[in-house]
This record gives C-alpha cells, structure tokens and sequence, in this order.
C-alpha cells in the first residue's frame, strides 16, 4: 500500500535509468542519510561512534571495492587487504613527505597507489580466472605484507615498524590525531564513503559495469561482442583497488590511529570476502549488509548478557558470538544463497504488492 509505484511515470531514458526511480526510495535514502549525518552525532555516545560506525562504515567501503571486482566483475580476489595497505601507506609516506597538504587530499590520492599496484597484479587475469586467479591474488597479498614488514623506507625507519598517525586539521577542526573527536572523525569517514558509494553506483550503471557483468556472465560472448578482455578486468582490478586504498587510509588516519602490518593480513581480505558473499554478490547495498552482519552483530551479541544482568567471563562471550555469528551465516546463505540484498528486494517486492498474494 505505501510502497507502490502506480502513478510515478517515467518520461525520459534519464529517468527511466535512474538510480532511485522509484518515490519511495528516494524517501528511504533521505531518512537513512538525515539519521546517518544529523542523528547518530548528536544522540550517539563515544563507544557508538568510534567502535561500531567508523569501522562499519569502512570496512563497507572496503567490501564495495572487493564487491565491484568479485561480484560485477566476477573476477576473484585473496588480496584485498593488501591493496588496502598499499592504499594506508601511500597515504602515510605522502603526509610525511608533504605535510602542509591537506590530509585528506592524500587519503584519497592513496587509492591512485593502490590501484596501479593492483592493475600490476590483475595483469594475471588475461590467463587464468576461478580459483587459479584467486591463488594468484593471494601471492600477491603474501608479497604485498612482506613489503610492509621488510621495506622500512614505508614507515620512516621507525623502530616498532608501525605506522604512527600525525594530527592534521582541517578549517582549525582536528581530524586525525589524539585530539580529533569520536564525532569528526566519524562525520568525515561517512562523507567519504557516501560520496564513493555514490560513484560506485553510477559507475555499475554505466557503460563500465555493463562491460564488467557481461565478462562476468560469459567472456567468451562478450569478446565476441567486441569487449576487450584486459583492459576491461584491469579496469576493474584498478578499480576495485583504488576503494580498497581509500579504505585502508581511512582505516589507519581516522579509526585505529596507528598501524602495524600485521594489520593488514589474510584474515582481513578473508572477512571482506565474507562480507560481500553474506550480503550479497553484485549488490552495493549487500556491502553494507554483510558488514553489518560481520562487525555490529557480534558486537550486539556481546553487549547482551550485560544488558540482560548475566554474569558470563569474556572468553565464553567471545566463543558464543563466534558460534552465534557462525551459524547465521550459514543460516542466510542456506535461506537465500545470493546473499541479504536479495532478501532485501524479495522484501521490496512484497510490499509493492501487499496485501495481494506474490
């Protein structure tokens, strides 16, 4: 009843094509963003900001870079950590190098690092796909972290070889640094990965993510269609990157605030992979599902014997989420394989037709 689109003509191919076509949508997407911008910042608490929605918030952003690769492009990467790093210390080397730049022209300039490098180890790409391609991305994420721990012109010589944030400002506000706020920070990483999700959404709507489903979909088709293979999977493989890069920047400067390289190893490109298959391949609203499903859910379950008065140690909290978290996740990929965004639109459709039968 309340989500129809009966009435909401279309009467361009602009509009036909797009993004939100539908009323109700847009509506949506206003009160989620009103919430996201105006309410957390003034009704949320420290912990709320700083420990739940800046990593959510990134490591979405890092499962939309992985999601463009593996689930448009239907390419499949081990190495998305590694980019991520790349992406942390390029930006860390510029900000030494050039401090009197603004910090976040270089965060965003370190995904320009981070995809030229991942460009280089998509090259592979041109052979081998499926599981030989994922093999060779993980060599590349092994190479990648050898680097961090062994090049130490990446971190200045520094002897904990830990990458060591220096505070920035911006208009007199601190942004990175001790004395940058919960609220700040949390307030510049969502404009940043709003903006990106933005872009991200054009880009698949585009040219671009057609050329990258129909590789996907069958490659042989699509060359015979006059689709240039390489080019078309090292634009993805750039890409792809060049997010993750920006999420690694924003994942040291604005959320942890230092750095080591084991920061960046298998177990994260493992969590982001995990992420994208739970919410959903080839969806970006699925990237922030499967994050929320991987990082603010375990959170809530180990909130909950507090707020019900228990009285359960810490390590059997941490074994319960484990377990919980573990079978939801099979639980929703035996409900619905392609992950919550498509339980999502199944919802979506329901409601366009309720309350008749589907």
């Amino acid at each position: 009843m309340f989500y129809r689109e009966a009435g909401q003509f279309k009467q361009s191919y602009a509009a036909d094509q797009a993004i939100f076509p539908i009323r109700q949508d847009r509506i949506g997407l206003a009160v989620i963003l009103l919430i996201a911008f105006v309410g957390i910042p003034l009704f949320g608490n420290e912990f709320l900001l700083a420990s739940v929605m800046v990593p959510f918030l990134i490591l979405a952003l890092g499962a939309i870079g992985l999601n463009l690769l593996t689930g448009y492009a239907g390419l499949l990467s081990l190495g998305t950590a590694g980019f991520m790093g790349v992406g942390a210390y390029a930006a860390y080397k510029l900000s030494t190098i050039f401090p009197e730049v603004n910090i976040l022209v270089w965060i965003l300039c370190s995904g320009f690092f981070a995809a030229a490098v991942g460009a280089v180890f998509g090259l592979p790409s041109s052979r081998i796909k499926g599981f030989y391609l994922a093999v060779a991305t993980l060599a590349a994420q092994f190479f990648l972290q050898w680097c961090f721990v062994r090049w130490s012109w990446l971190y200045n010589d520094n002897a904990s070889g830990a990458i060591e944030v220096p505070a920035r400002t911006l208009f007199g506000i601190a942004i990175t640094g001790p004395s940058a706020t919960p609220v700040t920070r949390y307030l510049v990483v969502l404009t940043i990965v709003v903006v990106m999700t933005l872009i991200a959404s054009n880009i698949v709507h585009g040219r671009i993510g057609r050329s990258w489903m129909a590789v996907r979909d069958m490659d042989i088709a699509a060359q015979l269609m006059g689709i240039r293979l390489l080019p078309v999977k090292l634009l993805a493989f750039a890409v792809s990157s060049f997010y993750c890069g920006v999420a690694g920047a924003l994942m040291v400067f604005l959320w942890l605030g230092a750095a080591e390289p084991a920061a960046f190893d298998i177990n994260l490109s493992f969590v982001l992979l995990f992420m994208v298959i739970i919410g959903g391949l080839g969806s970006l609203i699925g990237s922030f599902f499967g994050a929320a499903l991987i990082h603010i859910l375990p959170i809530a379950i180990r909130m909950l014997p507090d707020a019900l008065g228990l009285s359960i140690g810490a390590a059997t909290v941490e074994h319960l989420t484990f377990m919980i978290v573990g079978a939801l996740i099979i639980f929703f990929l035996v409900v619905e394989p392609h992950g919550l965004a498509r339980l999502w639109q199944i919802g979506k459709q329901k409601l366009r037709v309720w309350p008749f039968p589907y």
